[in-house]
């Protein structure tokens, strides 16, 4: 499978995860950003490839400030992809508590008041969230991890 298909294959999952019905924040875009750092030598391709994702769905379900911080995210979670090169439990996890941390900064700079209490609140409220995400991390992540060693060992497509 030639990378540029594959490219727009994962940026097509990554639209139509979010457009689909799912829990909150059960998505593959970590899991794409991780995957991308490893499988990918261009390291502009893949900062863009889970932000052409986001940016794209977020042109359907709508727009606001607080997705700059969640793109934001993603580009720390990718270097974190580059820094781990692998997909593990380590390199997800910590990917799950920056999407968390930065994400949930947005929306208390953007909807909580400025105060200690309405930090805390905001960051209290969004702990349920927070556990979607870390099992859609985990969940997608594996599952993309072990689909490719599968696909590899079957030799139904050739490793680059």
């Amino acid at each position: 499978m030639k990378k540029l298909n594959f490219i727009i294959i994962l940026i097509g999952i990554a639209i139509l995860s979010r457009l689909i019905p799912h829990p909150p924040n059960f998505t593959p875009i970590t899991a794409i950003a991780l995957f991308s750092t490893i499988h990918f030598k261009n390291k502009i391709l893949t900062y863009l490839i889970p932000i052409i994702g986001l940016f794209i769905s977020d042109l359907i379900l709508g727009l606001s400030m607080v997705n700059l911080f969640v793109y934001l995210s993603f580009i720390a979670i990718t270097f974190i992809g580059f820094k781990f090169q692998k997909i593990n439990n380590y390199s997800i996890l910590l990917s799950s508590t920056t999407f968390f941390i930065v994400s949930n900064l947005g929306v208390w700079i953007l909807g909580y008041p400025k105060t200690i209490e309405g930090f805390i609140l905001c960051y209290y409220m969004a702990l349920p969230f927070f556990v979607y995400t870390i099992m859609g991390d985990l969940f997608y992540s594996y599952a993309m991890k072990y689909s490719l060693k599968y696909v590899l060992s079957r030799k139904i497509v050739k490793a680059n």
